[in-house]
């Protein structure tokens, strides 16, 4: 990630374009990597009783460590006293998501669950975490933590003013929420070409799909908006507060709306079966 930044900044890129969604991406990427690495190494030594519990001492013997390398930096020092709070937190929102999606990615009827929530849940929060990022960058610029500039007091902004203005902020949020339909789209060809039949063909289910992704990304600009002037006007810094409560709802929005997706096209189509909401029947001709 330094070296990104770096790099940006000597093409004269915006790092916040570049960085935060270069960083949500290999974080799901990297994490993924190494879970199934290390699961894989652990389950051909499950067996072994004590060579878990030896590595958790280990793990767990090098923490004080790593806080004494990271108290050399005094800006890490603020992030490590108070920057465990929104990560925990989101963790917490997030994890819905997931109780949401174990619940539906074994039923038959939201067969394409496992497929599309990675995606709907990347592009929104990696839109939101780019907006939060810019309306950070903005707020250093042109004021002080604590202080918030003029046109910017009120913790809960009239949508039009978030959405419909000439104001650098605004028009940054429409470009990524005009950049929503068009990047569903492209996966969504994507995947129906790499998966096939466990997509959904029905046109209803992309109408709702691009539905749902347009009200994801919508709620979270707002929020975006809300969470940063609330975060600064505390003199806390958006960047680490606000973008892990708002990557986190938006897995839990996504998630949610993704399986309301899957339930109303089954609805529609009249072909959800019988666990919880009964089939729909046509009547006497």
């Amino acid at each position: 990630m330094v070296c990104i930044v770096m790099g940006a900044r000597k093409l004269g890129v915006n790092p916040d374009n570049i960085a935060t969604p270069v960083a949500a991406s290999l974080g799901d990427l990297i994490t993924l990597s190494i879970l199934a690495l290390v699961s894989d190494f652990f389950y051909g030594r499950r067996d072994s009783r004590f060579l878990m519990p030896v590595v958790c001492l280990g793990l767990m013997a090098l923490t004080p460590l790593w806080l004494l390398v990271a108290k050399q930096s005094p800006p890490v020092v603020k992030v490590l006293k108070f920057g465990w709070v929104p990560i925990v937190l989101a963790m917490v929102v997030s994890s819905f998501g997931g109780l949401i999606l174990s619940k539906t990615i074994s039923k038959e009827q939201y067969g394409g669950m496992a497929i599309f929530t990675p995606i709907i849940c990347g592009v929104g929060g990696n839109l939101v975490a780019i907006q939060t990022s810019r309306i950070s960058t903005y707020l250093h610029i042109w004021s002080t933590p604590g202080v918030l500039p003029s046109g910017m007091q009120k913790f809960w902004p009239n949508p039009c003013s978030t959405f419909c203005t000439s104001e650098t902020n605004s028009m940054s949020t429409r470009v990524l929420l005009f950049m929503v339909v068009p990047g569903h789209l492209i996966f969504f060809y994507v995947i129906s070409l790499l998966e096939g039949p466990s997509v959904p063909d029905s046109g209803t289910f992309v109408v709702l799909y691009l539905l749902a992704g347009l009200l994801q990304v919508t709620i979270l600009l707002y929020l975006a908006e809300v969470l940063v002037r609330v975060t600064w006007h505390h003199s806390l810094d958006p960047d680490s507060h606000c973008i892990p409560y708002l990557t986190g709802l938006g897995d839990l929005l996504g998630t949610g709306l993704l399986a309301l997706c899957f339930l109303v096209d089954r609805l529609l189509r009249g072909t959800l079966g019988p666990d919880g909401v009964p089939e729909l029947t046509p009547g006497p001709p």
